[in-house]
């Protein structure tokens, strides 16, 4: 009886282990039946190659087969012919297929001098050949301005002298750097000074000190903007001669020229009992740069009244009204200008600007208003009610 169980369970084992291996041959791959081939030892890295069973590889070796070179074989354009002033490399005549050069050592060098001082710097006017303005301008521009009332030393019982400094940047003395041109040329306030020293015969004078004892030339005041003469070669490109321009080149932009420092009197005349304001001069500042630092500098100094008839030739950008625009002498008399004091007489024996005793910017533009507000405090305590 045991030999018959026994029996039984054998043969449901064998029946269990032919049914597993038969499930499993349905997912599982066939083997392969090659071996292969083992390699021979001859001491040197063998390298496996695995064949690629990819099908965008059997694609592109199907069109390698057609053209094995169509991926690789770069068609060359033909050649560019003509002239070109862009291509300096391939630069042949048209039709003749021979290269031409730009310059012929035979040929002459001229040498010509550009007088003109760039960037507005003396330039000279360009004058409108029509009417640039829509209506027709009757107003006489030789202008001249008014003269100035008579003041007596004896009649003067309140007197110091002021100086202030205007920076263009302010949004009220924007009209300083209009860069326009008109027929008297660059309205810009630099280029009028320096059209006024070169053209009316105002005298400048050194920026040594402000009392207008040294007077300069006109060559020596476009020397301060005219800077070093700079050659530039122009190459005629059909005869090929050289042509050497000697030009000045300027020491500093005009738009770096907005700061201007004013000398002013003020006077309590008895006669009259009011307040005087005359300006005795004017100086531009530019902007230098000394030992990689950015360093103000006076350029030279300009009486004012001397200059007074030159600022009545010229008219001030008005941004509300173009119609409505005012002359220069008009402007500095009218004190249409923001300023601030950077230096005065009053309580200074040591002749010293504010920068020198306080040097907090803030406090500077403070001790300007207390100055302000002596000289009228002074003027006002005249007066009795």
């Amino acid at each position: 009886m045991k030999k018959m169980l026994f029996k039984g369970f054998v043969a449901a084992a064998a029946v269990l282990v032919v049914v597993g291996v038969d499930a499993q041959s349905k997912y599982k791959k066939p083997a392969t039946t090659t071996a292969k081939p083992a390699p021979a030892n001859t001491g040197s890295k063998v390298t496996v190659v695995k064949k690629s069973t990819s099908k965008y590889a059997a694609a592109k070796t199907k069109i390698n087969q057609v053209n094995p070179a169509a991926d690789t074989t770069i068609t060359p354009t033909p050649s560019v012919s003509g002239t070109s002033r862009y291509r300096t490399t391939n630069n042949t005549a048209i039709g003749t297929g021979t290269t031409t050069t730009t310059t012929n050592p035979t040929a002459p060098v001229t040498y010509s001098y550009d007088t003109t001082i760039q960037n507005g710097f003396g330039a000279k006017p360009e004058v409108s050949l029509r009417n640039n303005y829509a209506m027709i301008r009757t107003q006489v521009r030789d202008r001249k301005p008014l003269e100035y009332e008579d003041l007596r030393e004896d009649d003067a019982v309140f007197s110091h002298f002021i100086w202030r400094e205007i920076d263009a940047r302010e949004k009220m003395n924007q009209s300083f750097m209009y860069p326009a041109q008109d027929d008297n040329g660059d309205q810009r306030f630099f280029s009028l000074l320096l059209s006024a020293i070169k053209n009316d015969s105002v005298i400048a004078f050194s920026a040594d000190n402000d009392r207008f004892t040294k007077p300069l030339s006109v060559d020596q005041v476009m020397a301060l903007v005219g800077g070093a003469n700079d050659t530039v070669d122009v190459v005629d490109p059909s005869t090929g001669a050289v042509e050497k321009v000697i030009t000045k080149k300027p020491k500093f932009s005009p738009d770096s020229v907005y700061t201007f420092r004013i000398k002013e009197q003020i006077i309590f005349d008895k006669e009259a009992s009011r307040m005087f304001t005359r300006i005795l001069g004017i100086a531009p500042i530019a902007k230098q740069v000394v030992a990689g630092k950015s360093l103000p500098r006076v350029l030279f100094w300009c009486y004012y009244p001397d200059l007074r008839p030159s600022l009545t030739k010229f008219d001030v950008y008005n941004p509300k009204n173009i119609a409505a625009r005012m002359t220069w002498e008009e402007l500095f008399e009218s004190r249409f200008f923001s300023s601030y004091i950077i230096k005065s007489s009053i309580n200074n024996p040591g002749d010293k600007s504010l920068s020198a005793f306080i040097k907090d910017p803030l406090f500077r533009l403070l001790e300007g208003e207390n100055i302000k507000a002596k000289i009228m405090n002074y003027e006002q305590d005249l007066w009795a009610y």
